[in-house]
């Protein structure tokens, strides 16, 4: 990924990208998407560089084709072939039998 900071002339785009807010601004030539504008007000760093990484990218294309061809199995499948149970939804929380306030010290 690289940065470059946004000529003068340019300084317009960012006025855009500010009023889109979450919106993806779609550059076209004679019709054909060529280039992006999105907002990165609420992107961290790792998503950025996960949406863009080609190995990743084909890593989900993958996953996708495998559903819409009905390559799945069930969580319950998956809990029987690695005898697990299901997981308890809430965290355990420390019993309050046996504990002492700090004051009590």
């Amino acid at each position: 990924m690289k940065a470059i900071k946004l000529p003068k002339e340019l300084q317009s785009f960012l006025e855009v990208a500010e009023t889109a807010e979450e919106e993806t601004l779609v550059f076209t030539k004679k019709k054909r998407p060529v280039a992006a504008l999105v907002s990165l007000r609420k992107v961290d760093r790792e998503s950025l560089a996960l949406s863009t990484n080609p190995q990743f990218l084909r890593i989900i294309e993958t996953a996708r084709k495998e559903v819409r061809a009905g390559k799945t199995i069930s969580i319950e499948a998956l809990q029987k072939k690695f005898a697990v149970g299901p997981a308890d939804k809430r965290p355990k929380r420390p019993s309050r039998k046996g504990r002492r306030s700090v004051a009590a010290r």
